[in-house]
């Protein structure tokens, strides 16, 4: 079982890129020990700023940052990230067009115990309602790693979400297909599609070979640029597998449930059936316990698969 969670293979990214470009700022507020940043503050002290407890201002600094020349990147709990500093976000980042990712860390459930205050469960929502502002959401750390040496290369705004625990690896270090901004096809099959992002991607896998025993094909796309979407990817699975089904860490308004049935329904309506958070403060627990009693897991997904299959035969 892996354990490096993926904001540490964020982390190492910045590190290693930041031995050869002295642009490269990493900002926090009060969080560098849950965004795994000692290691970079050890590194690059020079190119390190604590704000402390001051999401908006960590957002403002760093527009000023890139207006500048230099390259940063905030890393603040997503739950405040994706809230408290939305305005800062719209007007600073996305509308300015400045180079600024923003990390949104232990993003969706991932602090469940500490209940609705602490949970991102509408960031694919208000974030991704910012004109120019891209939505990442990486499966696994190999993963992640290959989006943020795709972002270094870039100076568009970006926010990404990770989770605070290390998740299983989806992919394998030797082999790993990455194209930024189309999804990654995970799992073949006609049958049915299924649609993921960030840790449930592994879910929907497993859900897919357990279906396969079963003599279902399902099809898992890794849909980890939730914005821009890949909207051919879901076209095509549209129209080549009977019906989709969506899983997220996040509610269902407005989010990736909600952005793939938009393109279905106006392209080549099939079923679709989201599997998400519902619309009221989510139980307390840790995340599997959380997934595991809104069926966001395996056996939820094979359940819902099973519906869908026999709906539309």
């Amino acid at each position: 079982m892996n354990k490096i969670p993926n904001r540490q293979a964020i982390c190492d990214v910045l590190v290693e890129k930041a031995n050869t470009d002295n642009d490269i700022v990493v900002l926090c507020s009060d969080s560098r020990g849950s965004a795994s940043l000692a290691d970079f503050v050890t590194a690059h002290p020079d190119q390190f700023i604590e704000t402390g407890i001051a999401e908006q201002n960590i957002v403002s600094i760093a527009a000023g940052l890139a207006k500048c020349g230099k390259k940063p990147y905030v890393a603040s709990p997503a739950c405040f990230l994706s809230t408290r500093s939305m305005e800062q976000a719209k007007v600073d980042v996305a509308y300015s067009n400045t180079n600024v990712k923003l990390i949104g860390i232990s993003g969706g459930i991932s602090y469940g115990a500490l209940g609705m205050t602490h949970h991102s469960s509408t960031d694919i929502a208000t974030m991704g309602s910012i004109p120019n502002m891209r939505v990442y959401i990486p499966s696994d750390r190999l993963q992640t790693k290959k989006l943020f040496k795709c972002l270094l290369e870039d100076e568009k705004p970006a926010y990404i979400r990770v989770g605070r625990n290390p998740v299983e690896d989806l992919y394998k270090e030797e082999n790993i297909e990455f194209e930024l901004d189309r999804a990654t096809l995970v799992h073949e099959g006609n049958d049915l599609t299924i649609v993921a992002c960030g840790e449930l991607v592994s879910a929907a896998n497993n859900a897919a070979i357990e279906l396969e025993k079963q003599g279902v094909y399902a099809r898992v796309l890794d849909m980890y640029c939730v914005k821009p979407i890949d909207r051919l990817a879901i076209e095509k699975a549209a129209k080549e597998t009977k019906g989709i089904i969506t899983i997220e860490e996040h509610t269902y308004i407005g989010g990736l449930g909600a952005m793939v049935s938009q393109i279905v329904a106006n392209t080549a309506p099939k079923k679709v059936i989201n599997l998400a958070l519902p619309d009221s403060p989510v139980v307390t627990g840790v995340s599997k316990e959380v997934f595991d009693y809104y069926g966001l897991n395996k056996e939820g997904i094979v359940k819902a698969a099973m519906e869908l299959i026999n709906d539309v035969r």
